[in-house]
């Protein structure tokens, strides 16, 4: 077969030259003679991703790989957004780092690429890069960090930020305790060690069949990630030489299977949107309803903060999510196949469960039902996402009157008010956070407690937004409300005192007042961002609602990778 980087390579003339030329730095002329595959590497390490920050190591064993194939590996830095770090949010600009990608693979004289990502956007912006190009591509998760303790306890990243500092406002720990837990909370490199949305979308990969069956929850300090990176580099060449892309491996099949994996391992709801946008950028037929249809009977068998106990290296020595999927692979479609060629099931065949405490059997469940729940109602005429596996179960079915916000800034203006209407009935309710109205869709849905409440000992209440939340979060919070407020959804018509109803078992979100009575109110957009240039600008105009993915609309589909024109 014609390799793709021939177009560029071969050949005696001006162009060619130039091409071969300033590439020959070290490489010699049989780098260029149209038989050895030239793989990216697209690397999305960087000191201001902390979680990404091991990456480099991870693609010198991925280039050895390649080489040890007979490919050329070219390491390619692309977009790397760091999560803790990146403001107003990572996720505004997910989609840029997709387009960057997307663009800079199909630019350059590639034939194939390995994807290394980790921290929360990296792995999803990565996949819809790939997708949109169809180049030969298989992902190496960059894995979680090591366990760190506290007073002798394990720490979970996230969930016990979020835990902690509930309780320094309850007044039960002091801020002393609080800021000392900070040194130990980060023990290694690597992403968050919960079942946030690294690790969760790490998973998704996998299910996907876009990563080595196996790899997906491999500690990052671990010497065995470094080997199955090398393997990945190995079989990113043989991918080019088989013709093996992205659109064979992402079937429909796939990505139902991910939804079951989701479900059972008790993902994040971002991969919701993450999900949605991967398939966008495939056309395949994908909508929210299936993640509700696909999910909802499947079993929570990993016992794994912020939804259980443990943490990912723990799912790791219990067997990993191999064993996981094996107790459920009946529900898994067995024509869907991995980058390996062979079905996701066949890779299953012999994996064990090594620790019942931390993976349990189907027969055991840590919830029988644990998929994410889609609501829809008044308030949700295009859905919303509930986790019930991270809410109160006497809370999944609640009326409260609802006591709103209007933005993130009158949260914390108004939240700890000695003078706020509220009790642990209410439903607090923001809007303005969705994905044109931050812009960006932040992950402040799961809305801290009003303190007179923490300090009655209440650690839980119904929260609605259009915002999402952390995967590492917990908590009975309704997100992804669609349309959101910005963009004229019901929300913004939603007024303090208002009986909100939320009731998970019927799949119903609604406002307790005529429907005529609320389309007659002015909607309340003080919170709309009204960014006048740059990437907020073409974001905000462009962007579709939570559950059509959040990605931009004219990036929806895909453009393959054909370059018609010379650059010289």
């Amino acid at each position: 077969m014609e390799l793709r980087s021939s177009r560029w390579y071969s050949g005696d003339d001006r162009n060619s030259y130039i091409h071969r030329a300033w590439m020959r730095r070290g490489l010699p002329r049989a780098a260029f003679d149209g038989d050895r595959p030239h793989i990216a590497i697209a690397n999305t390490a960087s000191d201001l991703t902390p979680c990404n920050s091991h990456l480099n190591e991870v693609a010198d064993s991925v280039k050895q790989g390649i080489w040890a194939a007979g490919g050329i590996p070219l390491n390619l830095p692309v977009v790397s957004l760091g999560e803790t770090n990146v403001r107003p949010t990572a996720m505004l600009w997910r989609n840029l780092a997709a387009m960057a990608t997307e663009e800079m693979l199909r630019a350059n004289p590639i034939d194939g690429v390995v994807l290394l990502g980790g921290c929360d956007k990296t792995i999803p912006s990565l996949l819809m890069a790939a997708a949109s190009v169809d180049l030969p591509a298989v992902v190496v998760p960059g894995g979680p960090m090591l366990t760190g303790h506290f007073r002798g306890a394990p720490l979970g990243c996230g969930t016990d930020v979020w835990r902690l500092s509930e309780e320094v406002r309850a007044g039960t720990l002091s801020r002393e305790a609080f800021l000392d837990s900070e040194s130990s909370m980060i023990r290694s490199r690597g992403h968050c060690n919960t079942m946030g949305t690294a690790s969760t979308m790490a998973c998704m990969a996998e299910a996907l069949g876009m990563t080595l069956p196996g790899i997906a929850g491999t500690p990052a300090p671990d010497s065995r990630l470094l080997e199955r990176s090398h393997e990945t580099g190995r079989l990113a060449v043989d991918l080019v030489r088989l013709g093996r892309r992205p659109s064979a491996v992402m079937t429909r099949g796939s990505f139902l299977n991910a939804i079951v994996t989701l479900a059972a391992i008790g993902g994040s709801t971002n991969a919701v949107v993450h999900l949605l946008a991967i398939a966008g950028r495939l056309g395949v037929d994908l909508a929210l309803d299936d993640f509700d249809r696909t999910g909802s009977g499947v079993p929570l068998l990993v016992d794994l903060q912020p939804a259980g106990r443990h943490l990912m290296d723990d799912l790791f020595r219990a067997g990993g999510l191999p064993a996981v999927l094996n107790e459920v692979s009946d529900l898994l479609d067995p024509a869907a196949i991995t980058v390996t060629g062979r079905p996701l099931v066949e890779h299953l065949e012999g994996a064990e469960i090594w620790d019942e405490s931390v993976i349990r059997r189907r027969a055991e469940p840590l919830l029988p039902d644990a998929g994410i729940a889609v609501l829809r109602g008044n308030l949700a005429p295009d859905g919303a996402v509930i986790k019930p596996a991270a809410a109160s179960p006497e809370l999944l079915r609640h009326r409260g009157r609802a006591v709103v916000f209007d933005s993130v800034e009158d949260v914390y203006a108004r939240l700890d008010s000695p003078d706020l209407d509220v009790d642990e009935t209410s439903v607090l309710v923001l809007r303005g956070c969705g994905p044109k109205g931050y812009p960006g869709m932040p992950e402040v849905g799961n809305l801290p407690l009003p303190a007179k409440l923490l300090a009655k000992g209440v650690r839980d209440m119904v929260r609605v937004s259009d915002a999402r939340m952390s995967g590492t979060a917990y908590g009975t919070v309704v997100l992804h409300t669609s349309p959101e407020a910005a963009a004229g959804g019901p929300l913004a018509r939603v007024r303090t005192g208002d009986p909100i109803v939320l009731d998970v078992a019927a799949r119903r979100l609604d406002v307790d007042i005529p429907d005529a009575d609320l389309a007659a109110r002015e909607p309340v957009v003080e919170g709309r961002a009204r960014p006048v240039r740059g990437w907020e600008r073409l974001y905000v105009d462009h962007v579709t609602q939570a559950h059509q993915g959040a990605d931009l609309d004219f990036l929806i589909g895909s453009s393959g990778d054909e370059v018609g024109r010379e650059s010289h």
